[in-house]
């Protein structure tokens, strides 16, 4: 009787690790060059890394009022608006991209292009794009963040209304309802947890968001953030990093609170 050895992978696993491990270093290698990685500079980082949080310190908390909160509540603007914005122009998509309510396959992969396209571009590209559009300043950050959003919301609230309960919805039609009433009375109360989560969990990005589209002149505290930096005030950077980090917090205690009342 012969021996078997027992192995845990067979030849032809060991040949298929082997190569994904020299993919994975080779890519590695190639990225590295690419990214032309200077080694005095790295050697010199702490250094210089211990010198901007020393020119940091202390933050220049008098300069909240003149130049910070105004642009903060700005910020806070940009999120509120760009959510609601968003989650009117995503909503007829969604509908769309439903195939249970639109029963169409051209609308169903028009409306999944819409959402791929708004997600595949960075908040930040929206941003560079309405800012040559609009000019600099909150109208852009706002709109740039709505159509942001369109793909986050849309792709969530479409899928909500895919996995509805086909039970109340056909009742309804039997009964001879307007779609107006079918919609508000089969669907809305099956996805309206789902759409206060989105609702919420888009506001708490938006909100982190709107710090950082400033940067290229779409308004909020990012507009500041970039003044101090280029004015090498690194004093009032550490106050705005700080202002935007306390924001953040809060608003991420908020939606945890709001989202454990409502869903």
């Amino acid at each position: 009787m012969t021996s078997r050895t027992w192995e845990r992978f067979t030849p032809a696993q060991r040949l298929a690790r082997f190569a994904i491990y020299l993919a994975a270093v080779t890519a590695l290698v190639v990225s590295m060059r690419t990214v032309q990685i200077v080694p005095e500079f790295l050697y010199d980082a702490p250094t210089q890394m211990a010198d901007m949080f020393a020119r940091m310190w202390p933050p220049d908390v008098a300069h909240y009022r003149e130049g910070v909160h105004q642009a903060l509540v700005e910020s806070m603007h940009i999120a509120g608006m760009g959510t609601i914005l968003a989650l009117v122009m995503s909503l007829p998509v969604a509908l769309l991209a439903a195939s249970n309510i639109t029963p169409i396959p051209a609308l169903n992969w028009l409306a999944r292009l819409i959402l791929v396209s708004s997600r595949s571009v960075n908040t930040l590209v929206w941003a560079i794009l309405f800012v040559a559009v609009f000019g600099p300043g909150a109208l852009a950050g706002t709109i740039a963040i709505g159509f942001r959003s369109i793909g986050f919301c849309g792709k969530l609230l479409g899928e909500a209304l895919e996995e509805c309960n086909k039970g109340p919805v056909e009742a309804l039609k039997a009964a001879g309802a307007p779609w107006p009433s079918i919609f508000l009375k089969a669907y809305w109360p099956q996805v309206s947890p789902a759409f206060w989560g989105i609702t919420l969990f888009r506001w708490d990005i938006n909100v982190r968001e709107s710090a950082v589209i400033g940067l290229v002149g779409a308004g909020g505290i990012g507009m500041a953030l970039d003044t101090a930096i280029a004015l090498f005030r690194w004093n009032q950077v550490a106050l705005i990093l700080l202002c935007i980090f306390a924001v953040v917090i809060v608003a991420e205690i908020v939606v945890t609170k709001i989202r454990q009342k409502i869903i």
